[in-house]
C-alpha cells in the first residue's frame, strides 16, 4: 500500500506548499475538503479498474500510466500522467473505476474525495468553474491524441509524442529540450498503436537525421522545428 498523509482539513492547520499546477483551486478545496497526500512507489497502483469510485487524484510529482483491458484481455495504454494532471476523470458518473493507474516511478498524488468535493463546488461556484475547465482540458487532450493516432503515420506519431512531452515539461517548469522517458518502449508503442520495433526504429532514424539524441531513456531535442514538421506530416523519413 502507499503512504497516506492528511494535508489540510479546514481546521486551520498549516499545510505544506502545493507544487503542482493549481488549475482546480486546491487552496479553496482545502477549506472544505480533507485532501490526502498519497505517496505511490514505482510499480504500485493508485487504483485498479473495478474498484469503487470515490475520489479524483491530482498528480503532484512523478509519472503514472493509465491503461484498460481490451476485449481480448490485452492491456491498452491510454495515457501517461504528470504533475498537474487529474486522474479518475474517466470514471465520473460510474460506480467503479474504469481503468488502472500505476506509477512508473516514485510519485505523489493528492486525493480529492469526490462527494465532498462536489459539495464544496456547490458552496463555492468558482471551484465548480475551475473543475469544469480542468476536466474539459483533459477531454480535449485525449481527443487530440485520438485524432493523431487515427490520421498520422508512425514517424509523425513518435515525433508528436516527443513534442507533447516537451510541452508538458515546459508547462510544469522543467527543461523541454532534455528529459527522461519514464515509460518503457513497449508501453510507448502500445500507446501509439505501433509495434515495439517500429518505435525503436523511428527513434533511431530521428537521431540519425539529427533531430534528437537518444541514449536509452534520455532524450534531447536538437531540432524542434524539424521534429514539428515530421509531427505535422510535412516531412518523411526515408
Amino acid at each position: 500500500m502507499y503512504a497516506i498523509e492528511t494535508v489540510g482539513t479546514g481546521n486551520g492547520a498549516k499545510a505544506p506548499a502545493f507544487e503542482a499546477r493549481d488549475d482546480i483551486g486546491i487552496e479553496e478545496l482545502r477549506a472544505h475538503v480533507q485532501v490526502l497526500r498519497r505517496k505511490v512507489a514505482a510499480g504500485q497502483h493508485v487504483y485498479r479498474a473495478g474498484q469503487p469510485f470515490h475520489s479524483l487524484f491530482l498528480v503532484n510529482f512523478g509519472c503514472l500510466k493509465t491503461s484498460e483491458l481490451a476485449d481480448d484481455g490485452r492491456e491498452q495504454v491510454t495515457g501517461f500522467r504528470m504533475r498537474g494532471d487529474l486522474l479518475g476523470v474517466e470514471s465520473i458518473g460510474l460506480a467503479r473505476y474504469a481503468c488502472d493507474v500505476v506509477a512508473l516511478e516514485d510519485s505523489e498524488v493528492w486525493e480529492l474525495p469526490y462527494p465532498p468535493m462536489l459539495t464544496a463546488c456547490l458552496r463555492v461556484p468558482a471551484l465548480q468553474a475551475r473543475l469544469t475547465e480542468s476536466l474539459a482540458a483533459e477531454i480535449r487532450r485525449d481527443r487530440q491524441w485520438m485524432l493523431t493516432l487515427g490520421t498520422l503515420g508512425a514517424e509523425s506519431r513518435v515525433a508528436a509524442f516527443l513534442l507533447d512531452l516537451a510541452d508538458r515539461h515546459a508547462r510544469i517548469g522543467l527543461d523541454p529540450h532534455r528529459f527522461v522517458l519514464r515509460m518503457c518502449r513497449i508501453d510507448m508503442a502500445n500507446y501509439l498503436a505501433l509495434k515495439h520495433e517500429t518505435v525503436s526504429r523511428v527513434l533511431s532514424h530521428l537521431a540519425d537525421r539529427g533531430f534528437i539524441d537518444v541514449r536509452r531513456r534520455d532524450v534531447t531535442i536538437l531540432d524542434a522545428d524539424a521534429l514539428t514538421r515530421v509531427a505535422s506530416d510535412r516531412a518523411t523519413l526515408n
